[in-house]
């Protein structure tokens, strides 16, 4: 007889996932490997060994291991604040008048107020047992800087972040989370760095960008001794960690009979989105199940949407490893708007080689009609949520509504990465209704995508 479902599904603490699953291990088609930008060569252990920590490099180059042990440290940090709650969203179900079945895992649930903490808290945890002194990244929206932090400040390493201009100065009180937990943030592009002062050198007035605050980290890593670099997105490694998101998402589900038809995640970098797919993903390349997932990205940063499959720098300085990935250049810089974390030029290899091979669909959403979902699902569900996740609960209502109109009872799933109480600058624009939709025109994109570099093979 199958159970009533709960509001919240929660799995038991020993239920929690004890290994991270490695979708690679399953793709007949490989991520393209990462180009060493000097020799156009693929990326050794021996070349990333002094950005890195050395074994998260041997996690970034393994296509092949299926499942990794998570350490017994981490899986007692996991403990502190998983199993994360998978939430069936009746009151939403209620207010569409849809006979679809809404599902949310939601990872807000921790002091950084987003799944970020999944792999932070791994990363710390490496960098700590390689004996480092300690760590710097970047980060967008800010949920990633709290989170390392946070991971940081329990192993007793120094943290360096390099904060997006513009949500630096929308988000001060994320900035003093950081603060609090021991980091050192700093606004980017800054003129502690070379890369920086070149950057505002040549664009004196920009706002920032995920691919600026990163070249500023890598330079700030690969010049100070006992530091190395962490990335809260894009790499093979932090999909891996991120797998627990998935994992505890489809155990929730088997613990009840529910099989979804659509999972539903944002894509920016593609940490979130490959998380939450994982598990699913894995069934459907070894052919045993199939699912819709559609991955959401913002109107004003579309790199899967608008952009080419092509090799391209991480970063807007040209300092990182060349990726294989959907990506708008490395050069462009979006608006200023409120997309947060999801305003990378790039996306993650693993995602960017599954879509071109036509495992999952991605759509771009404008920020106004993201405002709208999140404000409608707050009013009804009781949570305020991240305008990242609210890309995500945008194409869900979207889907929810189809259903109310063909009578369709499919069981929607999707991310809610976290919670948006540090966003309410953006959320008082939408208020005021001075928030406005800026998308890039085929003429910016392009003249960015004419920048890419050269690399044999590649047009």
């Amino acid at each position: 007889m199958k159970q009533e479902v709960p509001y919240k599904i929660y799995l038991d603490e020993k239920e929690i996932p004890t290994k991270w699953y490695n979708m690679r291990a399953d793709m007949k088609n490989k991520p393209a490997p990462l180009l060493n930008p000097g020799t156009g060569q693929p990326l050794t252990l021996e070349d990333l060994n002094p950005i890195f920590c050395e074994e998260l490099n041997k996690q970034e180059l393994d296509n092949d291991t299926q499942f990794f042990d998570i350490p017994e440290e981490i899986q007692k940090f996991y403990r502190m604040y998983r199993p994360a709650p998978l939430v069936r969203a009746y009151f939403l179900e209620k207010a569409l008048g849809t006979p679809a079945k809404i599902y949310y895992k939601f990872e807000g649930n921790n002091t950084s107020g987003s799944h970020k903490l999944n792999s932070a808290i791994a990363q710390a945890y490496y960098a700590k047992k390689e004996g480092l002194k300690g760590v710097t990244t970047e980060t967008g929206a800010g949920q990633w800087g709290t989170a390392l932090s946070m991971a940081c400040s329990y192993f007793d390493l120094d943290c360096k972040v390099y904060m997006v201009k513009c949500s630096y100065e929308q988000k001060p009180f994320r900035r003093e989370v950081m603060r609090t937990y021991g980091a050192d943030v700093t606004p980017s592009p800054s003129l502690t760095t070379n890369v920086g002062r070149k950057i505002l050198s040549e664009h004196p007035d920009t706002t920032g960008s995920l691919g600026c605050a990163i070249s500023e980290a890598v330079e700030v890593a690969v010049t100070n001794p006992g530091y190395r670099y962490v990335l809260g997105s894009v790499l093979n490694q932090v999909l891996l960690h991120q797998s627990i998101i998935g994992m505890e998402t489809k155990a929730a589900l088997d613990k009840y009979g529910i099989k979804a038809d659509m999972i539903i995640g944002c894509a920016g970098g593609g940490s979130n989105l490959g998380g939450l797919i994982a598990p699913f993903m894995g069934e459907k390349l070894r052919g045993e199940a199939d699912y819709q997932i559609i991955a959401v990205e913002p109107a004003s940063c579309p790199s899967f949407t608008r952009g080419k499959y092509a090799y391209d720098f991480c970063d807007t300085g040209m300092i990182c490893p060349l990726a294989k990935m959907y990506t708008l250049g490395s050069q462009f810089i979006p608006s200023a708007n409120h997309a947060g974390g999801l305003r990378f030029h790039g996306m993650s290899p693993v995602l960017s080689q599954l879509y071109a091979d036509g495992m999952f669909e991605a759509r771009s959403v404008e920020q106004t009609a993201v405002f709208e979902a999140a404000t409608q699902f707050a009013r009804v569900e009781g949570i305020l949520p991240a305008p990242e996740s609210s890309h995500a609960i945008r194409v869900a209502i979207d889907e929810a509504l189809k259903c109310k109109e063909t009578g369709e009872e499919k069981t929607i799933v999707f991310g809610l990465t976290g919670t948006g109480y540090f966003d309410l600058y953006a959320y008082e624009q939408y208020n005021s209704k001075t928030m406005n939709d800026v998308i890039p025109s085929d003429e910016i994109i392009k003249s960015y995508l004419d920048k890419l570099p050269k690399v044999p093979g590649q047009e």
